[in-house]
């Protein structure tokens, strides 16, 4: 719709620009959906836009272009001058009910656009590192940068969903330290720390109970899955593990074990990543070592108190950071930054990193690094995700993911599904606070559950479908049902929901803001289930064969729009529920 109003926009324009002899040379001008309905289907800027260049009250302009608008049948119905100069625009019934065949046409499709063609664009998310199961801060990432990867894909980037995760570090050592003392204590050689002093950080930790050591560090893993990996190694090995270091074997299996374990809730919530990564490897390759030369080459990086730093205040933050400590070992950045380095090493034009907010603080140094690197620093994109609180029978449920007293994915999809999942995660924009009440999500009733109530509006239009299917009535030819016949009011509201689809969906892309999507379908939900229920009014099936014709044709417009729309979601279009 906004481009044939687009085309009208400017041609009025060169017809006021020659009657005021101001050359051809067309402003840049916005249409925009207002926020309230009464100001019409579009507003337009372009009398503001112009007045400082011809010398005009803006509003005097809007009148013109008001007249020039209105005076070709067809497109615009209506416009008004508004406020300091806009020109409010009402479209002609006509257009609306012309959607219909274009939706139709090509179903699929609809939604589909070839904004970013071929663009090589890269997502990396969830990038948890293999310490435990995924958490639902880690479940609410991997929806987001799921969504976000299918937003690109419609409109035509070439997307690389990547997984990146560190196996080195401090972590990952009291992983390893973790799953053996555990196995040590299943040997009877070692003693588990008394419950008062895992839960209690002020306690002093005890280095014997009862006679036998503690070998459980006190910031180790304390969840169940720690004593499987140690039981499994018991059982494979026995007691020849005992002078294994912490850093060789049992680290190794625990990575092993918990990676298998998060390839598959990843799998359960729908998501295949194109490539995992790690931090081994960059080193492994030389990559840290090369950025870290580079960076020196580049006079961003100085020694002072036996560590290497980031001259970061060089590069236009607010205070330098440590690449590599005293000790010796890089911290988090200095391989972060060499990874960044390698992505665009590999072709991709446009990287977007979904993490969350305890990551905030990091990213705009690896990006300021990146940038001194040569990386385009405008092609490194952050989406921020704050943290999930998980509510149940009104009460909060406390999450600690080293004390392991949190509730994994794993645990809410045994409870809600993965569409029921997705739905809920993705209804709130990144940025703000996420409540997810497993009450609501477990609730089953299509009226009470929002992810239900889209999904049903899909299965109700299926079931319209197969009434007509059992009753002998053909289903339309696109070509040749009348539009027309659609006049009543919600109708036309339906029409006008199912025209601003491709909008969302590429704003939704661009913006990295996949709820625009799931707003969107509610209220595509919203008119089409009360039009179903409404039958006295509009009967779909009816003695008329032109306007069941017609409205047979709406009912398969708005199933194809709530399908494309729920596969952006990752979720299912049922036909039946």
């Amino acid at each position: 719709m906004r481009e044939p109003l687009a085309a009208a926009v400017e041609e009025a324009l060169r017809t006021l620009l020659r009657e005021q002899g101001a050359g051809e040379a067309l402003p840049e001008f916005a249409l925009e959906v207002p926020r309230q309905k009464q100001h019409g289907d579009f507003a337009c800027n372009a009398a503001l836009v112009l007045a400082k260049r011809l010398g005009r009250p803006p509003r005097e302009l809007a009148a013109r272009l008001v007249q020039l608008l209105t005076a070709r049948p067809g497109l615009v119905a209506r416009a008004e001058v508004a406020g300091p100069g806009f020109v409010n625009l009402w479209l002609a019934e006509s257009r609306w009910q012309g959607l219909l065949a274009a939706v139709l046409a090509r179903p699929e499709a609809f939604g589909r656009s070839d904004a970013r063609k071929g663009q090589r664009v890269q997502v990396e998310f969830v990038s948890a590192n293999p310490t435990g199961p995924l958490s639902i801060g880690h479940g609410r990432q991997a929806v987001l940068g799921d969504c976000i990867a299918r937003l690109y894909e419609a409109i035509g980037a070439q997307v690389t969903r990547e997984y990146y995760f560190n196996n080195g570090g401090r972590q990952m050592r009291v992983l390893g330290q973790s799953v053996k003392a555990r196995y040590l204590e299943l040997l009877g050689r070692a003693a588990p720390p008394p419950r008062e002093a895992l839960e209690d950080p002020a306690r002093p930790w005890p280095e014997a109970v009862d006679g036998l050591p503690v070998a459980f560090p006190r910031d180790g893993y304390q969840g169940d899955y720690i004593r499987d990996i140690a039981a499994r190694l018991r059982e494979e090995a026995g007691e020849t593990l005992v002078d294994e270091p912490p850093e060789g074997r049992f680290r190794a299996e625990a990575e092993r074990v918990i990676f298998d374990e998060i390839r598959a809730t990843c799998r359960a919530l729908g998501i295949e990543f194109d490539v995992y990564t790690n931090e081994t490897t960059l080193y492994e390759q030389g990559r840290v070592e090369e950025a870290l030369r580079d960076l020196r080459a580049r006079d961003v990086v100085y020694d002072a108190e036996g560590a290497v730093w980031l001259r970061a205040t060089a590069l236009g933050l607010d205070r330098d950071r440590v690449l590599v400590k005293s000790s010796g070992e890089a911290t988090y950045l200095l391989p972060d930054v060499a990874y960044h380095r390698e992505k665009f090493r590999r072709g991709f034009e446009l990287v977007v990193d979904v993490q969350g907010a305890d990551h905030y603080g990091q990213f705009p140094f690896v990006r300021a690094a990146a940038s001194a690197l040569g990386c385009d620093a405008e092609r490194i994109q952050l989406v921020m995700h704050q943290f999930v609180t998980l509510t149940s029978g009104g009460q909060t449920v406390k999450q600690s993911t080293r004390r392991a007293t949190f509730v994994t994915v794993d645990e809410v999809l045994e409870q809600i599904g993965a569409d029921v999942f997705r739905f809920f995660m993705i209804q709130r924009r990144p940025e703000a606070h996420l409540d997810f009440d497993l009450d609501l999500a477990r609730e089953t009733d299509w009226t009470k559950n929002p992810a239900y109530y889209v999904q049903y509006a899909h299965a109700r239009s299926c079931g319209v479908e197969r009434e007509a299917e059992r009753r002998g009535v053909r289903a339309p030819d696109p070509a040749s049902v009348d539009a027309a016949r659609l006049e009543r009011p919600e109708e036309i509201e339906l029409l006008r929901k199912l025209a601003e689809f491709p909008e969302v969906v590429l704003r939704a892309a661009e913006a990295h803001e996949p709820h625009h999507v799931a707003y969107y379908l509610r209220e595509l939900a919203g008119l089409w289930n009360p039009y179903l229920q409404d039958a006295r009014s509009h009967r779909i099936l009816s003695d008329d064969a032109g306007l069941t014709a017609a409205r047979l044709a709406l009912a398969r417009a708005v199933r194809a729009v709530l399908a494309n729309g729920l596969a952006l979601l990752g979720m299912r279009a049922p036909e039946r529920m």
